[in-house]
C-alpha cells in the first residue's frame, strides 16, 4: 500500500514539475520578446541620432554663414548702401535655409511621446 501512495505521489510530483516547467518556459519567453523589442527601439533612437548629427551640423554651418552676411550688410549699408541690401537679403534667406535645415534634423531626432509600458 505504501508503495502505492509512493507511485501515486512521484506522478503528481512530475506533473506538477512539467506545469512548472512550461510556465517558466512562457514566462522566459516573454522576457526574451521584451528584451528584443527593447533593443530594436534603442536601436532606432541610435540611428536617428546619427542620422540628425550631420544634418544638424550642417544646419548650424548654413545658418552661421547666412546671419554672418546678414551682419556684413547690415555693415555695409552706410558706405555702399546697393550692396548692403543685397548682402541683407541674400543672408536672411541663407539663414532661412539653415535653420530649415535645422529644425528637419531636431525632427528626427523626436519620436513623439514615449508610450506608456506594461509591466509584468
Amino acid at each position: 500500500m505504501h508503495r502505492f501512495y509512493f507511485t501515486i505521489l512521484m506522478l503528481l510530483g512530475l506533473s506538477l514539475s512539467t506545469f512548472a516547467q512550461s510556465s517558466e518556459k512562457v514566462n522566459l519567453d516573454s522576457l526574451v520578446n521584451q528584451i528584443v523589442k527593447l533593443d530594436q527601439e534603442l536601436y532606432q533612437v541610435q540611428l536617428n541620432l546619427h542620422q540628425s548629427q550631420k544634418q544638424l551640423k550642417t544646419g548650424i554651418f548654413i545658418a552661421t554663414i547666412g546671419y554672418s552676411v546678414t551682419i556684413l550688410g547690415g555693415q555695409l549699408l552706410g558706405s555702399n548702401p546697393d550692396l548692403g541690401k543685397t548682402l541683407l537679403y541674400t543672408g536672411g534667406a541663407i539663414g532661412i535655409g539653415g535653420t530649415y535645415t535645422l529644425v528637419r534634423g531636431f525632427n528626427k531626432i523626436s519620436l513623439g511621446p514615449p508610450r506608456r509600458r506594461i509591466v509584468y
